[in-house]
């Protein structure tokens, strides 16, 4: 017996056979019929099937990271290809490097004296200044040494600006990076004339053949060209980090570890006191290099910039884009590369900023702050280098 009501009316009740009617030609009213049954099953077996197949697609893709890369947009292709280089085929958690200092006598820190009173240490976003007296070198360097790292050291020696190549290379062997591997990165349009300077172990000099171009603003524009070429193409099979110099520079003390991070900048040594207004930046809007006069917060030298392989790649490739659309506009920055590299820093803020200790000239005195001169500009007749 079933029961069923008609619109309106008292409930009704239904024999057997009057039932199996309604089932067959309907269903009984109040009551889910056989095509809703029907209809309800293949749904929740819909259901089960595609809960099954996107947990197996989503742990399939976390076993192959180097396949999401693919479903990018074509806007990042090239960081796309950057990043599949270095992505290893297989992570393994027990593969992770564990960094372990040995036992290790030192001051301890002092939370209520810090090291330096007279400099600034630390920026708004974080990223620590380097100073002497403000780092520990030896627990640096055992961590970098642990880490494995190499070093990549790039340098330009265009035309006559080869002449420096020999007090470069000396003085970088004595107080550049000392007890880590570095390559020693030298563009040249003349590789005949790159001196043989003894090396020590783990330490080589790889000559890069370039052009040179008739004017020395062309040739220092075109220094973002080459280095975002080369950090895609090969420096990122070879090196940890690139710190990227001008050549006519010595050292003058010890450059170590301590500069390494992510991206890092260097103070201007005649603008580190200064206020943004004072700063050299470009001001003309139609510039790519344009920095408006209420913005700003340090000037950097492009005598010393660096970081990871990946973000003087992507550093590079920025500055070297927005030059050339300068150049189809007939624009050039007032300080050529070192104008777009301010733009940059600007709105990708460095991890880590040297202090002018890292890029000094001594016809600017020496300030009771500057504990050390480490990398010091050399003297020379800008005139009988430049264009010859």
């Amino acid at each position: 017996m079933l029961r069923t009501r008609e619109a309106g009316g008292p409930p009704k009740v239904l024999c057997k056979n009057e039932a199996d009617t309604h089932w067959k030609t309907g269903g009984i009213k109040g009551y889910f019929t056989k095509r809703h049954v029907y209809v309800m099953g293949c749904i929740t077996l819909l259901c089960f099937s595609c809960g099954y197949f996107w947990n197996t697609y989503k742990f399939t893709c976390l076993d192959t990271p180097i396949k999401i890369c693919n479903t990018m947009s074509s806007n990042t292709q090239d960081l796309d290809d950057f990043h599949k280089i270095k992505l290893p085929s297989n992570h393994n958690l027990e593969d992770l490097l564990q960094i372990e200092l040995p036992r290790m006598i030192y001051t301890k820190p002092q939370i209520l004296k810090p090291s330096r009173c007279d400099v600034l240490m630390m920026t708004p976003w974080f990223a620590p200044i380097v100073w002497e007296g403000t780092y520990n070198s030896e627990i640096l360097n055992e961590q970098f040494r642990q880490r494995n790292v190499t070093v990549g050291l790039t340098v330009f020696a265009i035309k006559k600006y080869v002449v420096f190549l020999k007090t470069f290379l000396e003085t970088a062997e004595t107080y550049f990076m000392v007890g880590h591997r570095v390559n020693y990165y030298i563009f040249t349009d003349r590789p005949e004339e790159v001196p043989k300077v003894a090396l020590k172990e783990g330490r080589n000099v790889v000559v890069l053949q370039v052009q040179n171009y008739p004017r020395w603003q062309e040739i220092s524009m075109r220094r973002m060209e080459m280095l975002s070429y080369f950090s895609q193409q090969r420096f990122v099979n070879e090196v940890s980090y690139l710190v990227c110099v001008d050549v006519d520079m010595k050292f003058n003390d010890q450059v170590g570890v301590e500069i390494l991070s992510d991206l890092f900048g260097t103070l201007h040594p005649g603008f580190y006191a200064a206020e943004r207004q004072s700063f050299t930046y470009e001001r003309r809007p139609a510039s790519q290099a344009y920095v408006p006069s209420d913005e700003g917060d340090f000037y950097y030298m492009a005598s010393i910039f660096g970081g990871t392989v990946m973000e003087v790649y992507k550093l590079t490739k920025q500055c070297h884009e927005a030059i050339m659309v300068d150049k189809a506009n007939g624009i050039e920055a007032i300080w050529q590369e070192e104008s777009h590299l301010n733009k940059y820093f600007l709105y990708h803020k460095p991890t880590k900023i040297l202090s002018p200790e890292y890029m000094w000239d001594d016809n600017l005195g020496r300030p009771e702050i500057l504990k050390k001169r480490r990398f010091l500009a050399v003297r020379k007749n800008h005139a009988a280098i430049r264009n010859k």
